[in-house]
């Protein structure tokens, strides 16, 4: 009797799902919309982490591209928004800080969105050359697919809106698409008093008059062969749907040019789809092509947000609104 107690016992823990296989517990909407923190593992969990990343999102701490991913995005907008809530910034998330997220209700994370035209009649750039000579010679840097609009859009990564679409056309309107509740658009946020760029933590701060924290984005801060600037600046213009001009005085690594050339405007524009201008010649606060790569990889001296963010960023800005760089 003893013994098959032991047998029984030893094959329910090896009937047990692997650590590895709970962390990579299968995306969907359901999943993501019923994940709860119980115990270490879960809150490894690809769900918990995806519906966490888009908490974050509608508190307006950007966790970067929504991926359900534990990367550095994810901790530095967890421990800035366990900084401001009076928790210790640990970027880690427990009880404590879930129920702090959570604290507005139990709305659906993932709700259901119907692709419309708009979304599917491009113009699409199916092949943007990688060379920024090379680009100067297309007519538009529009969307490369409607999957990627789409994912831009909901401020996800590719990868997670396929995933939650298994089987899904996302070039066909009508389409029912499992997507992340960004919440209702703001009719007119607050505006930013302050912006604050930590350029060693790469992170951009918008503060209201009082110094409070109205928006939380991850941001890539300079780089070695074009640092960003230090001390105090101002946003001298805002420029939606801009064209990007390259001057060869800037030597940029692997531009070859000895000529200024112009790239024409779009989402996949060097800049994205908006500048904001600083003082000082070149500088600016600008969106990217490549919303996985933000606060991950150096930009060429400026401050780089996903188009979303940077978007959310301009709509709260004026000219002549502070920013500041600081050093530690």
């Amino acid at each position: 009797m003893r013994r098959i107690m032991v047998l029984a016992l030893i094959g329910g823990i090896s009937a047990l799902p692997s650590l590895a296989a709970q962390q990579q517990q299968k995306l969907s909407a359901d999943a993501i919309n019923s994940a709860e923190p119980s115990g270490k593992v879960a809150l490894k969990s690809k769900p918990l982490l995806a519906r966490a990343e888009i908490l974050l999102d509608q508190h307006h701490f950007s966790p970067g591209e929504i991926d359900g991913s534990e990367g550095d995005n994810f901790k530095k907008a967890l421990a800035e928004f366990q900084r401001v809530n009076k928790l210790k910034p640990t970027g880690k998330l427990d009880q404590e800080t879930w129920s702090l997220l959570t604290r507005n209700g139990n709305a659906p994370a993932v709700v259901d969105y119907t692709v419309r035209d708009e979304d599917v009649k491009g113009p699409f750039v199916r092949k943007i050359p990688k060379k920024m000579e090379d680009q100067a010679d297309l007519e538009a840097l529009g969307y490369r697919s409607p999957l990627e609009l789409l994912a831009e859009k909901f401020h996800m990564s590719e990868s997670l809106l396929k995933a939650l679409n298994p089987g899904k056309s996302f070039d066909t309107a009508g389409t029912v698409l499992a997507v992340p509740n960004l919440g209702a658009p703001e009719a007119k946020g607050p505006k930013v008093a302050k912006i604050e760029i930590d350029k060693r933590s790469h992170q951009l701060r918008a503060l209201d008059e009082d110094g409070n924290l109205i928006a939380f984005y991850p941001a890539s801060v300079g780089s070695k062969e074009k640092p960003a600037p230090s001390g105090k600046s101002e946003v001298t213009k805002i420029a939606r749907n801009p064209t990007y001009t390259y001057n060869p005085k800037y030597a940029f690594k692997g531009v070859h040019s000895d000529k200024k050339f112009t790239i024409k405007p779009g989402p996949n524009n060097p800049v994205g789809l908006v500048w904001i201008a600083l003082r000082g010649e070149g500088y600016g606060i600008h969106g990217t092509p490549d919303p996985d790569h933000v606060g991950k990889t150096a930009s060429h001296g400026c401050i780089r947000l996903t188009n979303w963010d940077a978007l959310d960023l301009a709509s709260k800005v004026d000219r002549k609104t502070p920013v500041e760089f600081l050093e530690q």
